[in-house]
């Protein structure tokens, strides 16, 4: 049974800096498609950073340069670093994860929010200007 759990939200200002892990639990392979997304009030969900097997990742326009996902095999943890953080950042962030069998698959469900099939509960970012 797989097990996502999120930490280290919470409030920063404008620029600076948080980092967020999931903690996992049940995934068996390495060719998972590892993501995270987030929700803004009155907005859909949106793909934000994943990562297929431990090199292929991919990054929504709006994060790129600024945020980096990354990956523990050992510790069955995921990360993103977020950095120069804007108020438009602000959002529920979720930790999701799915077993596909390509990166193409990965970067369609990432940029489509459709077909990860687990997710965590979600934690909060908030960024005050």
């Amino acid at each position: 049974q797989v097990q996502l759990i999120e930490s280290g939200g919470g409030s920063v200002q404008a620029g600076g800096s948080l980092r967020l892990s999931c903690a996992a639990s049940g995934i068996t392979s390495s060719g998972v498609c590892m993501g995270w997304f987030r929700q803004a009030p009155g907005k859909e969900r949106e793909g934000v950073a994943g990562l297929y097997g431990y090199t292929n990742t991919y990054y929504a326009d709006a994060v790129k340069g600024r945020f980096t996902i990354s990956r523990d095999v050992a510790k069955n943890t995921l990360y993103l670093q977020m950095t120069s953080l804007k108020p438009e950042d602000t959002a529920m962030y979720y930790c999701a994860a799915a077993y596909l069998t390509s990166w193409y698959r990965c970067s369609s469900a990432l940029g489509a929010n459709r077909g990860m099939a687990y997710w965590g509960k979600g934690i909060q970012v908030t960024i005050s200007s």
